[in-house]
């Protein structure tokens, strides 16, 4: 586990300086700031660093001369910081879109238990925190359109649509491809590498079938089975997915105690007594997470005659890969169009059937 998160600036006037850091009691000396610092700028670059100072493991990332801020995460000695490269980019973001009058400080706690967690997010959570990032939106939405574009191409588009921070473009990419979205490859004659889009991210609400199916044996009085069934069945007659409904349900799976809960609420239908045990996996603010679950029409609470809750999930929510069969209609009609040359779109056609056959048996080739 992460010991704590630093966020440093460089004053020319007084060396480093800490801006905020989680939790208050840690302390890390001058001398190590300093080397921090030196550090990044031997690199000169954005991005990540990994160093050993002493005791201390650290991860850090620096955002870049516009907004210059070191993002400092302090690890356990047996922790490998390249773990965390994608978390740390990921909140250097959020810290850099809040840049202004300094209203990431108060973020810095839930900055902090976000990147702890990151190691062990599962496949939904990770998908979560790649769609609900600006710039990943931009490059996807991008791809659905074309399938394949040029790197030098997508770094110029990217600095024209996305004025508000530095964009990290190779790691950017790189967590893209870590999560099978896309593919970078390079075609003879091509001016630069070639990125691919492989995978689609779907998302969309859908029914809790096993709680629908069963809700009694799963927690709820008899009493409320029927209305139960009613209140979901009413909720999807009127559902229709939209990209803003979808955002705000992603900032629930990218929150570790509300998640927490609704994996909970998934498999059964509860009273408050047992959300309460939540607390020994961290959910500390529980009223917190019910209330964004209730506020998203996620949950609804019934209660009995002697007054005991009982918390039910009317809606639950997806998100995983699928792969992009309409793509092919796109390659085709950059062929009739010409608006790709040939050779790319043939590689983007052999690399699309290996991501849709990746156990085909190899073709035997003639001695």
């Amino acid at each position: 586990m992460p010991i704590g998160l630093i966020i440093m600036k460089w004053d020319p006037k007084i060396s480093t300086e800490i801006v905020k850091k989680y939790p208050e009691e840690i302390i890390v000396t001058d001398e190590t700031l300093m080397q921090i610092y030196a550090a990044h700028e031997y690199t000169s670059e954005p991005g990540m660093i990994s160093l050993l100072v002493g005791h201390l493991n650290i991860a850090s990332y620096y955002t870049g001369s516009e907004k210059p801020l070191y993002i400092i995460l302090l690890l356990g000695l047996d922790e490998d910081p390249d773990l965390y490269e994608g978390g740390l980019t990921d909140i250097a973001r959020l810290i850099l879109q809040n840049y202004e009058e300094r209203a990431y400080v108060e973020m810095v706690p839930f900055l902090f238990q976000r990147l702890s967690a990151y190691p062990r997010l599962n496949k939904e959570q990770t998908l979560a925190i790649t769609y609900q990032d600006d710039i990943n939106r931009l490059i996807i939405n991008r791809l659905r359109e074309e399938g394949v574009v040029l790197k030098s191409d997508l770094k110029i588009w990217l600095k024209d649509k996305y004025r508000k921070v530095f964009i990290d473009l190779d790691s950017t990419l790189m967590e893209l491809i870590k999560r099978e979205i896309i593919k970078e490859s390079t075609v003879k004659g091509m001016p630069s590498e070639l990125i691919f889009f492989i995978n689609d991210i779907f998302m969309i609400r859908k029914p809790p079938t096993n709680l629908y199916i069963n809700p009694v044996e799963r927690g709820l009085p008899e009493d409320f089975a029927e209305e139960y069934h009613s209140m979901i069945k009413r909720f999807f007659q009127s559902y229709r997915p939209n990209e803003e409904d979808h955002l705000k349900l992603l900032d629930l799976f990218t929150d570790p105690q509300t998640y927490e809960i609704l994996k909970l609420l998934r498999l059964a239908i509860v009273t408050r007594n047992s959300l309460e045990k939540l607390k020994k996996k961290g959910v500390e603010d529980l009223d917190s997470g019910l209330k964004k679950l209730w506020n998203n029409n996620l949950v609804h609470v019934f209660m009995n005659n002697n007054g005991v809750e009982f918390y039910a999930l009317i809606s639950d929510f997806q998100i995983s890969l699928v792969y992009p069969k309409y793509i092919l209609n796109t390659i085709l009609h950059q062929y009739d169009v010409k608006s790709k040359s040939e050779g790319v779109l043939i590689e983007y056609l052999r690399v699309l059937e290996d991501v849709y056959y990746p156990h085909k048996p190899k073709r035997k080739t003639k001695a």
